[in-house]
């Protein structure tokens, strides 16, 4: 049966969009309205190399089985889906924050500092959201038009299961859909899996702390490689303490990701992160996913001089961007924040679009925050959230 989902951001969202089309079931990619039109007329294209090919294939949405369409967010029916998918920055979604109610070690601790307005997500019914790990690498090139996606590497989403069976059922005709999918016969990368622990996406969190973050020195911007392996022991200290932070809050080992995977993994990334490329492309905001870490580590009596380091290297970098001299440009901003995951959506994102809508931010990665149009990257979090809007809609 195909299913009806409906994915904010047209950038990386178009990815996990591509997967769904090729599995039947139907996407709308919510984004501006330049954006829309473009993907309304020609459709996307993802580019994606598959197993022992030495090319990139280019996948057009026009080819596959799916139906996809683009709106703007005042333009969505949300009866429509039944799943929500939030693909990009969190600073698009203008200023909000999220709690991270369903890891009980979390709920009561004080994290505001790495957020901006906690009220947007007072409405969002934990149990009815799940972070979706973005471990598949993948960029707008500059040089392309919006709808162009290319991916550099092709490694799985990993979704946390909901608290009610009845929607991981769901997630789980998703997941075998998508393992079905061939191309020539062949198998297609990046597919969605999904698990039982909610932990397994923070996974994601030594990755960031140890590469993605670390990208953004005081000077120029440095390539993940480089961020890792230039000091390959220190990398690994900084990578094993988030994981001890992690199971500090209840993850298990097996949720983890080896540091020697992602080490290997790390040797063919060979570009900044994308919020480093943000950053030193002027952008005032971006996820803060460092922030985020360092307050627990130091709630739990975990501190760790590196991410703390890194911190400070981040912050004032941003700070460098607040106030542009001469012309009386100023941005407001606290700490540039990070949408980190659990309880974003259950009744479903109805809330989100009426922010964004507000503040005329985009929804693509090129408008709104600055981080996405500057960089092309991948830092969104893709959130899923079965369909029931009520509260937010009222």
């Amino acid at each position: 049966m195909a299913r009806n989902i409906l994915i904010l951001g047209a950038s990386y969202g178009s990815l996990l969009a591509t997967k769904l089309l090729m599995a039947g079931h139907n996407v709308t990619l919510v984004c501006r309205k330049k954006t829309a039109e473009l993907i309304n007329r020609d459709g996307t294209k993802v580019r994606i190399k598959l197993r022992d090919e030495a090319m990139h294939r280019a996948i057009s949405s026009r080819h596959l089985p799916g139906t996809l369409d683009a709106v703007t967010p005042g333009d969505v029916d949300v009866s429509r889906y039944d799943l929500v998918g939030l693909a990009m920055q969190e600073p698009q979604y203008a200023n909000h924050t999220i709690r991270v109610k369903r890891i009980p070690a979390l709920a009561e601790m004080d994290l505001e500092e790495a957020y901006t307005n906690a009220q947007v997500w007072e409405r969002f019914e934990p149990g009815l959201v799940s972070l979706c790990s973005p471990d598949p690498q993948a960029f707008r090139p500059p040089e392309e038009a919006a709808n162009v996606l290319h991916v550099g590497l092709p490694t799985n989403f990993k979704a946390a299961a909901f608290a009610d069976e009845k929607h991981n059922l769901l997630l789980r005709e998703l997941e075998a859909d998508i393992d079905a999918v061939k191309l020539d016969g062949l198998d297609v990368p990046v597919k969605l899996r999904v698990f039982d622990s909610l932990f397994v996406p923070l996974a994601k969190w030594s990755m960031l702390l140890t590469g993605n973050y670390r990208c953004i020195t005081r000077h120029e911007p440095q390539s993940i490689r480089d961020a890792v392996h230039d000091d390959l022991e220190l990398s690994q200290s900084i990578y094993e303490h988030v994981d001890a932070i992690a199971r500090r809050l209840g993850a298990e080992a097996k949720d983890q990701v080896p540091f020697e995977k992602y080490a290997k993994a790390a040797e063919s990334l060979l570009k900044p992160s994308s919020a480093a490329r943000a950053v030193s492309a002027g952008a005032p905001f971006i996820e803060r996913v460092d922030l985020l870490v360092k307050l627990i580590s130091h709630q739990l009596g975990m501190a760790n001089v590196e991410i703390d380091g890194t911190v400070d290297v981040v912050d004032q970098k941003l700070n460098e961007r607040i106030v542009a001299g001469g012309a009386g440009f100023l941005w407001h901003c606290r700490r540039p924040q990070i949408s980190l995951t659990f309880p974003v959506v259950p009744p479903h994102q109805e809330g989100r679009f009426a922010i964004v809508t507000n503040v005329e931010a985009g929804c693509d990665g090129r408008g709104g925050a600055r981080d996405e149009c500057a960089s092309r990257g991948r830092q969104s979090r893709v959130v899923l959230a079965p369909r029931r809007w009520c509260q937010v809609c009222r």
